[in-house]
């Protein structure tokens, strides 16, 4: 990896977390809402990642004789990893890194309510409310954002280092 692969890996990652924590937002400014343009409540957004580029993290784990490869030796081939997992590892091209797959839509069974007098009322009385626990969300938008910070002082590291390495060479 070159000496901004560690960038552009935070700063995918700082793009993923950026998308949870709006999906995170929506979720929470949608709990009440009853009547979406689909008809029914609203439904709870989950954000999938998944690894950007590169070989994968099997053949970060056992390539170039780095801790992978001395921890599992040769059960990397019996795990299913395969031995070409290695190929093109010493190439300057930045691997790994985060992406959003997508954004799913919960399929759980929304919350009915008793409030006969609600404009989205069914005969029975009950109101189809989105299942959304502000609790979880507020986790969720916890994760997101130590992630996102972490992140950000990643790239100020990285970003010190590069400056302090043009300092040696003046």
């Amino acid at each position: 990896m070159n000496l901004f692969g560690v960038m552009d890996i935070s700063a995918s990652a700082l793009q993923a977390e950026r998308v949870r924590a709006e999906v995170v937002a929506a979720n929470m400014a949608n709990a009440e809402t009853t009547r979406t343009s689909d008809g029914g409540p609203y439904r709870r957004q989950h954000v999938v990642f998944q690894e950007a580029g590169g070989d994968g993290f099997a053949a970060s784990l056992l390539g170039n004789g780095g801790i992978g490869s001395s921890l599992l030796g040769t059960a990397g081939s019996s795990l299913g990893l395969g031995d070409g997992l290695a190929s093109g590892m010493g190439s300057t091209a930045a691997r790994g890194g985060v992406a959003v797959a997508g954004v799913v839509t919960d399929q759980s069974a929304p919350l009915e309510r008793y409030d006969p007098n609600h404009p989205d009322a069914g005969p029975d009385g009950y109101v189809a409310y989105p299942d959304i626990n502000p609790l979880t969300e507020m986790v969720d938008l916890m994760g997101a954002t130590r992630s996102y910070g972490l992140n950000a002082t990643a790239v100020q590291a990285e970003k010190g280092m590069v400056t302090a390495s043009l300092e040696i060479l003046k």
